[in-house]
This record gives C-alpha cells, structure tokens and sequence, in this order.
C-alpha cells in the first residue's frame, strides 16, 4: 500500500520566461495564457511548475532530465549546448540547458508529442533510494544487471516510463533545483517513512516541504481537511 502519489515536476530558474519557452519547446508542453511560468500537457502529471530564484547554479544538478529528440542538432536549435557527445559507449548526449542545468538526450527514431522519457536522481546508494520511493509511491522495481543503478518503472501518476537512481560518489551540498510534487491522504505515514520535514505549510505556502532520506526535497499537497 503506498502512501502518497506523484503530482508534478518544479524547477528552479533564474529567468522563467526563456526557460519556460525553452523547456516548453524540448519537452513538448504549452504554457497557458494566464500563467506563463507553468508549462502543462494533456494530464496534470506533465505540469512542470518554473520557480524563479535568486541563487544561480553552482554545481553538477543531483537530479536532471532525459529527453526523446530527433536529433541533438535539434536540441542544439532550441537553446540546448552539447557537453558530452553520443559515444560508442554512451547512446546519449550530456546536455545543458539555456542556464548550464545538465539534461541527456535520445535520438529516437520516432518522437512522441511529449518527450521526457525519465527523472534521473543522483544517490549515494541508488538500491535504497528506489525502494524508499517505491515504499512511498507505488510502482515496480528495475535494476541495472549489475546492481548499479535502480529504476521505478509503472508509478501510478508518473507521466513519463521511469524515475531512476544513479550511483555517485560526492554527497549532496546545495537545494536541488528540480523536485517533485506528491499529494498524499496524510502527512504523519510520509514523516513515518523516513521523509523529514523541512517546512510546514504556513501562510506563505499551501504545502509541506519535505526532505527524503538522501536529502533530496520534495512537497507534499495534503486534502483540505488534513490541513484545516
């Protein structure tokens, strides 16, 4: 039984008008009129909020974005700069967006409407972290042949395949500046997990911020009557 559910993406920037545009573009969303730093989709799940902040980036993001593209020129035409080319090794490119924030892109041959294909978290121990989150929101289970890395596939609300955890030495330093949303019947079953909380919603937000046991943040969206 889990004990909260996935919501939406945020994202931290420093400009939301370019890198909403940006973001919009690579991804395959639309901003709606009357909130042009929001971008949405055809379900709510694709809603990935743009939140401007002060603190520029200063170190390799902790989680990042994989996208479908046709091809890395066209990423390349939409703002994207290449950091790291598709190699014999690597069927990716290390990407950077418009503000330097690290994302891969896959050459498919077709390219669906809605292009990201996966949430990738950086973890000190990648088995532990998806089954945490496996525990707090559903889904099954993958893992790399050789136990390296750890992937969540058929999450109920994940709007894209798979939420995956890779293995990387250096801890986390500074806010993650892409985090998840989830809504959940209750706060206290989340806190019970393993989740710390970092803010209480108060009357500057309508939600409680949490922390998961890597110190990755997220934000938890309770029913009315729980918040009352």
């Amino acid at each position: 039984m889990t004990i909260a559910r996935f919501k939406d993406l945020c994202m931290d920037v420093l400009c939301p008008s370019p890198m909403t545009a940006f973001w919009g573009r690579v991804i395959g969303l639309t901003s709606p009129a009357d909130n042009p730093n929001v971008l949405v989709g055809d379900t709510p799940g694709k809603t990935i909020w743009i939140n401007k902040v002060d603190e520029p980036r200063t170190v390799k993001q902790r989680v990042h974005l994989d996208v479908h593209t046709g091809a890395i020129a066209d990423l390349e035409r939409e703002g994207a700069t290449v950091r790291s080319p598709i190699s014999a090794d690597r069927p990716w490119a290390v990407m950077e967006d418009p503000e330097g924030g690290e994302f891969c892109g896959l050459v498919r041959d077709t390219v669906p409407a809605y292009r990201l294909m996966e949430l990738v978290v950086d973890s000190a121990d990648p088995e532990a972290q998806a089954r945490w989150w496996q525990g707090v929101v559903g889904g099954e289970l993958g893992k790399a042949p050789d136990n390296a890395w750890y992937w969540l596939e058929n999450v109920p609300g994940l709007p894209f395949p798979y939420w995956v955890f890779l293995p990387v030495p250096e801890p986390k330093t500074v806010k993650n500046r892409i985090h998840w949303d989830v809504t959940a019947p209750a706060l206290q079953p989340v806190l019970d997990a393993g989740a710390t909380l970092l803010r209480p919603k108060d009357q500057g937000i309508g939600w409680h911020v949490c922390a998961d046991p890597e110190g990755n943040e997220f934000c938890i969206f309770l029913p009315p009557a729980e918040d009352a």
